[in-house]
């Protein structure tokens, strides 16, 4: 940039003054202020959009990196996998080859029992079950049993009293 000192302020000043005259200068510092101000803002958004462009480029970049990553990381686990299942079914294979029906006795093979069928839990219709637990309507004084406003009264009326 320009490198202005106060020497060379003074010697603008000085010509400014003396072709503009002193009392149009104020009005013109003013506007030349307004507009140097303009363009330090337009240079700083320019220089803001820049970096931004710039940023946004090195994270399209950092996006690409990491898909090839996870992309290579998907084919790499997919192979293992792959690799695993194939050697589990080679191994299964070598391990049932002789439980074909070669390998047991007629004796054997009847004692083998079918699972057991699943039933459902019979159900005891005649025990009530709530939804709240016992314990909490207890702790927390809620009433479990409906009792009209007399039975209330006379169950906790003072002795003696009637």
């Amino acid at each position: 940039m320009i490198d202005f000192g106060f020497d060379k302020l003074a010697l603008i000043g000085a010509v400014a003054l003396i072709v503009i005259g002193p009392e149009k200068l104020p009005r013109v510092a003013r506007t030349v202020g307004h507009l140097f101000g303009k363009a330090q803002r337009y240079v700083s958004d320019v220089k803001a959009e820049v970096n931004r462009s710039i940023e946004l480029e090195e994270l399209k970049k950092m996006k690409t990196q990491f898909e090839d990553a996870a992309h290579e990381v998907q084919s790499t686990v997919r192979k293992e996998v792959q690799e695993a299942g194939e050697s589990f079914d080679a191994d299964w294979q070598n391990a049932t080859a002789g439980l074909d029906g070669g390998g047991l006795g007629g004796s054997d093979a009847s004692t083998i029992r079918p699972a057991p069928v699943y039933r459902p839990p019979k159900k005891n219709w005649r025990l009530k079950r709530g939804a709240v637990p016992q314990w909490y309507k207890q702790r927390h004084g809620v009433r479990s049993k409906a009792q009209s406003g007399a039975a209330r009264v006379a169950r906790f009326r003072p002795p003696g009293v009637r």
